[in-house]
């Protein structure tokens, strides 16, 4: 319904998706810029940042685009209006992740993927069937991993009924995070987002072994295979997290 109703007026859709585009595009403007000053990033060239850019951006594009309306949850705890979605034959996470489904968010998917496909085209990688095949699951599973953090950050807003800036500094806070190399920040955050928020599997771990760099970490080679793994295993506890949210769900009592 929403998607029809932005298709409904083409030139507008247009434009909020270049506003999209052009918008998340500054980020890796904000890069280019700081090249001009610098050979190297932590001993990572312009191409090799770009593909960690292209990567976590295309990522969390797909996640954003399926659920970034979770943030508006927050309202609908404090005015009640969940309460319209739980009498409807439909899962409610359906319903929330769908509730004003913002196609202009292509944009920032796209400008994502651009990256990716000039960062691909300007490095000189060895592309085995392994790395072939690790690619997009890196991408598949970073989405998932985003996800899931939408999930848990809409689960949190059931109890605090307005966190959706703790769960953006999450989601777009480790997007932009994850633009980087891991070796411009200190090893123990480097371990947080490793063990605690495994935010490092969406691309950080994968891309390490891709383009042929040494983990800070000195982690065993088969962790750069596991974002699969930590994506299911995110996904099935941001399940469980929305279900306790949920059932904790009293609406306003007003």
């Amino acid at each position: 319904m929403w998607m029809r109703s932005t298709m409904a007026y083409r030139a507008s859709f247009l434009m909020t998706t270049f506003g999209n585009f052009a918008g998340t595009a500054l980020d890796f403007v904000a890069i280019v810029l700081m090249f001009t000053r610098v050979d190297s990033l932590g001993g990572f060239s312009f191409a090799e940042v770009a593909f960690l850019y292209g990567t976590t951006s295309t990522s969390f594009g797909i996640a954003d685009l399926l659920m970034g309306s979770m943030d508006r949850l927050g309202r609908r705890v404090r005015d009640g209006t969940l309460d319209t979605l739980l009498v409807r034959p439909a899962p409610v996470l359906a319903q929330v992740a769908a509730d004003k489904f913002a196609l202009r968010r292509l944009g920032r998917l796209t400008q994502g993927a651009l990256v990716l496909g000039w960062a691909i085209a300007r490095l000189d990688i060895a592309w085995t069937p392994v790395h072939l095949l690790l690619l997009p699951v890196m991408l598949i599973s970073g989405a998932g991993i985003f996800s899931s953090v939408f999930v848990v950050g809409g689960a949190f807003q059931f109890l605090s009924n307005d966190a959706s800036e703790v769960q953006n500094s999450f989601t777009y806070g480790g997007n932009t995070l994850l633009q980087f190399p891991p070796t411009v920040f200190a090893k123990d955050l480097v371990r947080g987002v490793t063990f605690v928020v495994p935010l490092a599997f969406v691309n950080w771990l994968p891309a390490l072994r891709i383009l042929g760099r040494d983990d800070p970490l000195g982690l065993p080679g088969w962790i750069d295979f596991a974002p699969p793994l930590v994506a299911g295993a995110c996904l099935a506890l941001s399940g469980l997290a929305w279900r306790a949210g949920l059932r904790s769900y009293r609406s306003t009592g007003s």
